[in-house]
């Protein structure tokens, strides 16, 4: 009788594990909580963003028209004689940019292709980290790197290359987001399954052949967003292109003379004298919101492309 009514050993460590259940259950809603704020708090920052570039970009077309805006030769807001053309600050832009990636593209991807493919694992260990030290160095010290070092490097190749030049600031732009396109590539490279790899090499395929036939496009759709990351980075620098492109708003494609991209206008207007609510103050939003739609279609573009490449492969 005795035995009977006292309680098992399995009855006792249930009334012990429902507790611990329950506050397990506890911790875990608390920390979905949690990370569900940081997520909320990330996404409501850039609706605000964006509603704050969508009004203020809307009283700037209050007073100068759309059609002015797309039409204008010349960029001049804070001249007596404004124009607003911003097709001159969008093909500065497009310069330094389409340079940066003519050299970033090819030397990223071959790098990645080296770490992944080729490098010893012991090497790749500090060769990788060491690629991507460059990532870490500030825009500002690549802004006067292409200012001090690579333009009169240049004006040596160049006769009559001007000291602020869209080529030199186009140049270390590309070096600055090798890393980007290197780490992101490599990392699709490196994620492409071995018996890929090991059923080429059984039809007779050399390595290069096995790397241009089967792994870079196994790895394609990573590939491609890391170009596009990269092309979304080079669009959006400020320093590098204020410092060493200069600030004249010039239309055309011309690397040799100094030009004025979007974030360099911006920089410009906002460390200036320009007061608060005027016309020209708020060009700055006119611009921003231009640079917003440019860096969300080339996302999209990315977005769109990776799930298109997936799903045909799949």
């Amino acid at each position: 009788m005795m035995s009977e009514s006292k309680p098992s050993e399995q009855q006792e460590n249930q009334q012990l594990w429902r507790p611990n259940r329950q506050r397990s259950k506890l911790v875990e809603l608390a920390v979905k909580s949690l990370f569900g704020l940081f997520a909320l708090v990330s996404v409501a920052t850039t609706i605000g963003i964006i509603f704050v570039l969508i009004f203020e970009t809307i009283e700037f077309f209050r007073e100068v028209p759309f059609w002015r805006f797309l039409t204008d030769k010349e960029w001049t807001p804070l001249f007596s004689n404004a124009q607003f053309g911003i097709f001159v600050l969008i093909s500065a832009t497009f310069l330094t940019s389409i340079i940066a990636i003519t050299v970033a593209l090819p030397l990223g991807l071959l790098a990645a292709i080296y770490l992944s493919e080729y490098a010893q694992p012991k090497l790749r260990q500090w060769l990788k980290p060491a690629l991507e030290i460059l990532a870490g160095v500030p825009t500002v010290v690549y802004g006067y790197f292409a200012l001090l070092f690579v333009t009169p490097l240049l004006q040596k190749i160049i006769p009559g290359l001007q000291g602020f030049n869209a080529l030199s600031a186009g140049m270390v732009l590309g070096i600055s987001i090798i890393p980007l396109v290197a780490s992101l590539s490599e990392d699709a490279i490196y994620a492409v399954p071995q018996s890929l790899r090991e059923g080429a090499y059984a039809l007779g395929a050399t390595q290069r052949e096995a790397i241009i036939g089967v792994v870079l496009p196994g790895a394609l759709s990573g590939i491609v967003a890391s170009f596009i990351i990269a092309v979304s980075r080079a669009i959006g620098e400020t320093m590098i292109v204020a410092i060493a492109a200069g600030q004249n708003p010039t239309l055309g494609l011309n690397p040799f003379v100094p030009i004025m991209t979007m974030t360099a206008y911006i920089v410009q207007v906002s460390l200036g004298d320009t007061p608060a609510g005027s016309l020209a103050f708020k060009t700055i939003f006119a611009v921003g919101m231009t640079l917003f739609v440019l860096t969300l279609i080339l996302n999209v573009f990315s977005f769109w492309f990776v799930r298109r490449f997936r799903e045909k492969y799949e």
